[in-house]
Order: structure tokens, then C-alpha cells, then sequence
């Protein structure tokens, strides 16, 4: 697959008009040739058992994930698959489908491979996108359900939001993660409290047996985080996303001072919050690494670092389809390279 060729076209594109494009193409291959992708599929999957976990009563295939915000209405579930994902995440859905904020608001930074989003929870709502994974779940990939609040919902109703989503989707998915960390929704970060926390978890409790994680921002005192991750942890949240899009516009060389960044500009942020939240919450939740993971390198320096899973997004936007299938394979070298048979020796190690 030649995938300069046609990002050099895709990025002619206003990158949300890109982002349809690929989605369309995607769902008609799945419609039209689903040969072509059985083809795909042959080239993009790493099939090795020295990268599969079974964890929190889930199989997963590889370490590599699909982040939330790529797929966020279930349309290209099955095509994803055939990319070589392990797992895959879609939404961030709300209960009320919403049109989220207003346009532009996402932008390449194309030397820096980089994306900065102000998107704002854009979905279909909970009624057309259940309505789409009743026709394909249970799945073949563990899916996890992004959940947020809708726009209008004030915090004091949030909680509202988040239990409505869990009673519709505990039977359309394999687990379920909490947004409350992404920057594009006015307010949403106030909800990263252990009393908001412990309130979710306690009426989700009830409701699901699912695993339920929480992703959290890169933005956030290190100390902040631990105490509110270590919160949750005792409230029944079984697994941490480190972390979400970053505010950190001094990495910036633009004059926009909204929205989240994702992609390589953050990739020493996060992996050094990642690096010391590990120090303290690894073995207590299984931990998820997330921000700038652009190859199988800084896969590795996180799963070494504490983490079972990662989750990418932007690279897949400026690398291409085969980006799963290069991490993959370099993962397998690296674990060779260290003598580990199998990716669970790797997790944690330089913490052991």
C-alpha cells in the first residue's frame, strides 16, 4: 500500500471533508468489495501469539488500539478490523445526537504531524448508532463505548447523560470508557472529581458488569492525577487511559488557543505523565498509554513503562493503513531483541 500518494491528495482536502472521504470509502468497501477487504486484512494483520492478552475478561488480539473520536458513529467497524486493530473504540456518542462546535475547528499541522481538534462530541446519538451495532456485536474485537455529555447538559445533570449511554449500550459493547477530559466541551474537565467519579460508579455499578475506564487529561499536576485515578480505582473503574488531547499551547506555533492537540507534538508530554502515573497505579488498573504513539518504539517504551494496551489516532491519519500491521511487527523484534516471549514479560518491566 502506497500511502503517500494518497495522502498527498487527502491533505489537499479541508480535513474534515478528508476524514468523510475515508469513512466513505471505507464503509463502501465493506458494502461492495468485501473481498478486497479479506485482502486487506491478509496484509495488515499480525497474527502472533506472543502479542495476545486476555485481560479484564477480554481477548485481545494485539496491543494496538483505535483511540475514541476516529470512528465516533460505528460505521466503519468492520473495515477498522481489517486495518489490524486489537481493539477498537467508537464514539464519543451522547444521548442526543448534537452537530458539536462550530467550523473550523480541526487543522492539520502537517510538519509536526499533529492534529488540533475543537470538535465538540459530534455524533448521531444514541438511537441510530445502537441501531448500527445491534446488526454487528457481539464482534470478532473487543469494542469499547466513548461516552460523553451532551452540549446542553449542565454538570450538575451529567451524571444523567453517562447512565442513560451505559443502559443502552451495556449489551452493544464490551466496555465503556468515560470522557471527561476532552477540552471541547465548555466545562466537561470540572467533572475529573472523585466526587462525580464515585457518584458515576456507584449507579453504573448497578446498571453493568462491563469494565468501565476513564480517560483522563494530560494537562492535569501529576499529583492531581494520581489522587483522582487512585479515586477511581477504588470507586470500580478497572482500567486508566493516559491520556486525552492536550491544552498545552505553548507547543503551538499558531495563534488558535482552542481545541485539543494530539500527534507527535505531544508525544514527550504524555509520555512522561504516563511515565509517572505507571510509577504509582501500576498493578492497582490495567493502564492504557495514548498521545502521540506514532510507532512500535514508543509503543514499547509504554508498555515497558506499565502499559498492557495503547491507542493511537493521529498517526493513523499521517501514516496510513499499515501503521497497526508496522507497530505490530516492530513490537515482535523488540520483544525478540530483550529475550521476552511473550508481550506480558515486557509490560512493566522497567518498573520491576
Amino acid at each position: 500500500m502506497n500511502y503517500d500518494y494518497f495522502k498527498k491528495a487527502l491533505f489537499l482536502l479541508d480535513p474534515e471533508k478528508a476524514h468523510k472521504l475515508v469513512e466513505f470509502s471505507l464503509r463502501a468497501l465493506n458494502f461492495t468489495a468485501p473481498g478486497a477487504l479479506n485482502l486487506i486484512a491478509k496484509e495488515c494483520i499480525v497474527n502472533d501469539e506472543s502479542l495476545r492478552q486476555d485481560l479484564l475478561n477480554l481477548h485481545f488480539f494485539n496491543p494496538v488500539g483505535l483511540a475514541g473520536g476516529f470512528d465516533k458513529n460505528a460505521t466503519i467497524i468492520r473495515p477498522l478490523c481489517a486495518l489490524g486493530y486489537g481493539f477498537l473504540e467508537f464514539g464519543t456518542l451522547t444521548p442526543k445526537a448534537q452537530k458539536g462546535n462550530d467550523k473550523p475547528r480541526l487543522f492539520r499541522l502537517v510538519e509536526q504531524e499533529s492534529i488540533q481538534n475543537a470538535m465538540g462530541f459530534n455524533n448521531e446519538g444514541k438511537d441510530k448508532i445502537a441501531s448500527r451495532l445491534g446488526k454487528i456485536y457481539p464482534f470478532v474485537l473487543p469494542l469499547g463505548a466513548n461516552i460523553g455529555k451532551n452540549k446542553l447538559t449542565t454538570n450538575e445533570n451529567a451524571i444523567n447523560d453517562y447512565i442513560t449511554l451505559i443502559k443502552e449500550f451495556d449489551s452493544l459493547s464490551d466496555y465503556f470508557t468515560i470522557n471527561i477530559s476532552s477540552p471541547n466541551t465548555k466545562g466537561l474537565r470540572d467533572l475529573q472529581s472523585k466526587k462525580f467519579i464515585s457518584s458515576l460508579m456507584k449507579e453504573a455499578k448497578r446498571l453493568t458488569k462491563k469494565p468501565i475506564w476513564l480517560k483522563i487529561s494530560p494537562d492535569m499536576p501529576v499529583n492531581s492525577a494520581i489522587s483522582l485515578c487512585e479515586d477511581a480505582i477504588n470507586a470500580g473503574i478497572k482500567a486508566i487511559i493516559i491520556a486525552n488531547t492536550s491544552t498545552d499551547y505553548s507547543l503551538l506555533d499558531n495563534n488558535r488557543t482552542f481545541g485539543g492537540i494530539s500527534g507527535r507534538l505531544i508525544s514527550e508530554k504524555s509520555g512522561l505523565f504516563f511515565k509517572e502515573l505507571a510509577q504509582k497505579l501500576f498493578g492497582k488498573a490495567l493502564l492504557v498509554a495514548s498521545g502521540g504513539i506514532d510507532s512500535a518504539e514508543l509503543a514499547y517504551e509504554r508498555i515497558k513503562n506499565g502499559a498492557n494496551l495503547v491507542q493511537i489516532y493521529t498517526a493513523f491519519i499521517f501514516k496510513g493503513p499499515t501503521t497497526v500491521r508496522d507497530i505490530n511487527r516492530g513490537l515482535l523484534e523488540l520483544l525478540k531483541k530483550d529475550g521476552f516471549l511473550h508481550i506480558s514479560e515486557a509490560v512493566g518491566a522497567n518498573l520491576k
